[in-house]
């Protein structure tokens, strides 16, 4: 198969970002040890790092024991519980701070960011267990609607919990968004093929961090590691996935949101052209990964809201 030409396909604002974001966090990551991926990792995600938005309050608290941050910029009925990216191995509290930060400013909702614990010291269902902990102590804790969101990793997370709650809770999860996430598709089609070696993330990078966060083994058909292996894709909320077109995971939202209508629900892919895996941190380098960014909070925002459909891409 002829590799796409990125150079073609992403323009020199994009390259630009990556050039910084390697200049940190070099290609070959994988290849350090976890500790030195994480300091590097956290070095890169402090130079992105942007002011919160004015009016915007923050705290952290532990919910279900496991350690949160709160972020309000308004009295709001509605709760993000956000599941960062970062394979399951590197990301924290601090690593999306400002994107959460900004989606509570961009929608006035309150946003909780989950602290999960990461592989390899915690190995699957670890990070699953604390996602559910905290779904289930912040829906405990405040009334309202609940929105599901997380990007990469964090996604997968996100479609997790939204696939083990239901029939429980009243239906206050209002819906799930879902930025570039890694669901479980099947890789031997789609992107996985012809993005397999994308900037930013490859398929080689994908089966490290599957072979750390499983401890070697991965499930079989346990939607709690893989949503899209799921057997049933009835009764979930109505649902986002925004991805981005040079990245082999792409074809997981295309995947999931055939599964959820097909299966009579309510689901909208979106596939973002000239932009690659991770480029939330690119919105102020990037007016494609800036206007990508809007999609998102305008996503989180429309669903929480009960609009349908919650994106356009126009």
């Amino acid at each position: 198969m002829i590799q796409p030409d990125y150079r073609v396909l992403l323009d020199e604002e994009i390259w630009a970002y990556m050039d910084r974001s390697d200049s940190f966090y070099p290609p070959d990551a994988v290849s350090l040890t976890i500790d030195q991926q994480r300091a590097v990792y956290n070095r890169m995600c402090a130079a992105f790092h942007q002011p919160h938005p004015d009016g915007v309050r923050t705290w952290d608290v532990a919910f279900g024991g496991v350690p949160c941050r709160v972020y309000e910029a308004d009295t709001s009925a509605i709760t993000v519980v956000y599941y960062h990216g970062g394979g399951f191995v590197v990301g924290g509290l601090d690593s999306h701070d400002d994107v959460c930060a900004e989606i509570s400013a961009a929608t006035g909702y309150r946003v909780i960011s989950v602290d999960y614990a990461l592989a390899p010291e915690a190995v699957f269902p670890a990070c699953f267990n604390d996602a559910w902990a905290a779904f289930q102590a912040i829906a405990a804790a405040y009334d309202g609607g609940i929105v599901l969101a997380g990007d990469s990793a964090g996604g997968n997370l996100a479609a997790a919990v939204a696939h083990i709650a239901r029939g429980s809770h009243d239906g206050r999860i209002a819906g799930q968004v879902l930025i570039y996430p890694g669901l479980g598709g099947d890789r031997s089609k789609g992107s996985y093929i012809t993005h397999a070696n994308a900037p930013q993330l490859t398929v080689a990078d994908m089966e490290f961090y599957q072979q750390v966060r499983s401890g070697g083994v991965p499930p079989v058909a346990d939607p709690r590691y893989a949503p899209l292996h799921d057997t049933d894709f009835t009764d979930l909320p109505p649902t986002v996935i925004l991805t981005v077109a040079c990245d082999p995971l792409s074809s997981d939202g295309e995947a999931y949101a055939a599964a959820i209508n097909g299966a009579g629900g309510q689901a909208h892919w979106h596939e973002a052209a000239g932009l690659v895996h991770g480029c939330l941190r690119a919105r102020v380098m990037s007016r494609k990964a800036g206007a990508f960014f809007d999609q998102v909070t305008a996503a989180i925002g429309a669903v929480g809201a009960g609009q349908w459909p919650a994106i356009s891409t126009g």
